[in-house]
């Protein structure tokens, strides 16, 4: 509980220079930073010619409404910026800090009346005194004075800071203004509830449209365009405007209108699977069954009887009869990923399946029909492995009746800000958490970073950040990016003001350098390469192989070559050499 009430005192920032170490003017990038929130210095003047064409645009009521909405904003973030800076949400210095921003901001001079609050009881009073309020100012040199209060966004920034302090709803009104030609501005805040004509004030924060038209115009269209075909919707995992994007998500609608065998290709976590599943659910088959298997996940000696099933009998353990992939999918849709990994054995069969339409189980000579819509993807070059014999070229024919091309997330940059949004939602509901998005740092973070592991990577680093950020708050960049030795703002293309890196040189130019001013040879990239790729598969070979483009026998060779030289780091030699 705290409680003030005496001759008015003004506002002084006990800890002054806490906030002024937080602003930061980075001349090279043209930026200012608050903590991590990016601010912006405008003149005045200005800042009241855009409020003066809003209200002769949008009328005295509608202009009120817009910019008290918009001061709630900027009272929100301001809060969030205090609660890092104060000991304990409920001390007085995290309340006061709301006013010291306000000063420090340039907005007025703000000096304490009365305040009293228990935000166990749930009880709040306060009362303070604006002088040079920019906002009466500028609204009497446009209008003259007026009749009513007209500091809005500052009494919608005084609701929301003091509102997320309490975590109740606060409503602070202007009793005297400057506009209305009081030598100072006064305003009172209150519950919510204690206020008798709450519900007049309180639609001045509610959005609201132009004009009740517009609404009805904008209904109208959307059913026109419906019913002219307009593209439909995508679905709530396929997200994305870019022009690569939507290249291959148009391909995906025509390939669902039809039967026909797709294969897709995309490095791994572009989102292979998710377009699979969009193109089943839009097809005509969207009402029976989607099986995925990874054929890379499965041993070779397991793929057929997983594929296509097993007689009791067949083989040691087959101690029953079970259907295969293929049958559980029958007049739905197959989705094989991986698929230049099936062995040859196994893709003989596959290519019989797609000419006959029907299977036998491994063990058995009764043939079933099946009708199964089949859907294949790999990260791998196909044309590649069929040169190299690892791979049918009747069957790549076959596969590759329509192909579409999933681009990476780096050629896709417009649509990160979509996919981590979408995250944020996905993840804040299963956390039971209630966000507010990133930190200006965070998302120039998510920008500038190249993404290896494309979707499936953004994905796994917004769900970390969801669970390291408080509730409330908004996803700051150590929350989501991590390093035990490297600072993630330099690590991932950011300097220590939040700005991105003037060196824009590519990292491949800087590693010609250094092969061709000798400081490395080429067989130590390729060794540096591989040592990095099987330590990240854990010592699987395949897994690395596939990682870095290769076959497994591709990558073994390398080794041995890279042995035979003295060049391969000597964990990935043991490894080999344990295989």
């Amino acid at each position: 509980m705290y409680k003030y009430s005496g001759k008015p005192r003004p506002v002084r920032d006990t800890s002054d220079t806490d906030l002024r170490s937080r602003l930061r003017f980075c001349a090279e990038s043209g930026q200012i930073w608050l903590h991590e929130h990016r601010m912006l210095l405008i003149h005045a003047e200005v800042q009241a010619s855009l409020r003066r064409e809003l209200i002769d645009t949008l009328g005295m009521d509608r202009a009120r409404g817009l910019l008290t909405r918009m001061g709630y904003a900027a009272g929100m973030r301001d809060f969030e910026l205090a609660r890092t800076r104060a000991g304990s949400d409920g001390d007085v210095e995290a309340f006061m800090a709301g006013p010291q921003l306000h000063m420090l901001e340039g907005i007025a001079k703000v000096s304490t009346v009365s305040l009293e609050y228990d935000r166990d009881a749930g009880s709040f009073y306060a009362e303070f005194i604006w002088e040079n309020s920019w906002e009466s100012e500028w609204h009497k040199h446009y209008y003259g004075t007026y009749s009513e209060p007209v500091c809005w966004s500052q009494i919608g920034y005084a609701c929301a800071y003091a509102s997320s302090f309490m975590g109740r709803p606060i409503l602070y009104k202007e009793l005297q203004c400057a506009g209305m030609g009081e030598n100072h501005c006064r305003i009172v805040g209150k519950l919510l509830e204690d206020w008798d004509d709450a519900t007049e004030y309180s639609r001045f924060f509610v959005k609201e449209s132009i004009a009740e038209q517009l609404i009805d115009l904008q209904t109208q269209v959307v059913q026109l365009r419906s019913a002219i075909g307009e593209k439909e919707k995508l679905p709530a995992d396929v997200i994305g405007n870019s022009k690569a994007f939507r290249t291959a998500y148009d391909m995906l609608q025509q390939a669902a209108k039809s039967q026909i065998t797709v294969l897709l290709l995309g490095e791994t976590g572009a989102g292979k699977e998710v377009f699979a599943r969009a193109l089943h659910n839009r097809s005509s088959r969207c009402n029976e069954s989607f099986i995925a298997i990874n054929c890379a996940a499965i041993p070779h000696d397991l793929v057929e009887s997983e594929l296509f099933g097993v007689e009791k009998g067949a083989f040691t353990g087959a101690l029953s009869a079970r259907p295969g992939r293929f049958e559980r999918a029958n007049g739905g849709t197959l989705f094989l990923d991986e698929i230049g990994d099936l062995p040859l054995s196994a893709q003989v069969k596959l290519l019989r399946v797609l000419q006959e339409g029907e299977i036998e189980r491994l063990g058995d000579h009764k043939v079933r029909k099946i009708d199964v819509r089949l859907v294949a993807a790999t990260n791998v070059d196909l044309k590649q492995l069929v040169k190299e014999g690892k791979f049918r070229s009747d069957l790549y024919y076959r596969l590759n009746a329509f192909q579409i091309n999933i681009p990476p997330l780096r050629e896709r940059k417009e649509d990160i800000p979509l996919l981590a949004n979408r995250f944020i939602e996905k993840y804040s509901a299963i956390h039971g958490k209630k966000l507010n998005g990133f930190t200006d740092k965070a998302m120039r973070a998510i920008l500038a970073y190249p993404w290896p592991g494309n979707i499936r990577e953004l994905l796994n680093m917004v769900e970390r950040g969801v669970i390291l950020a408080p509730n409330g708050t908004r996803i700051e960049l150590e929350q989501m990016f991590s390093s035990s030795s490297i600072d993630p703002a330099m690590e991932f293309g950011l300097d220590s003001n939040g700005s991105l890196g003037v060196d824009t040189r590519e990292p491949v130019e800087d590693l010609y350098e250094f092969v061709i001013k000798g400081n490395m040879t080429l067989d130590t990239v390729e060794a540096t390469l591989i040592e990095s790729a099987v330590k990240t598969a854990n010592g699987n070979l395949s897994a690395a192989a596939r990682a870095l483009g290769l076959t497994r026998p591709q990558l073994a060779y390398r080794l041995r070559r890279l042995q035979e030289n003295s060049v391969a780091p000597s964990d990935v030699a043991l490894v080999h050499a344990s295989e």
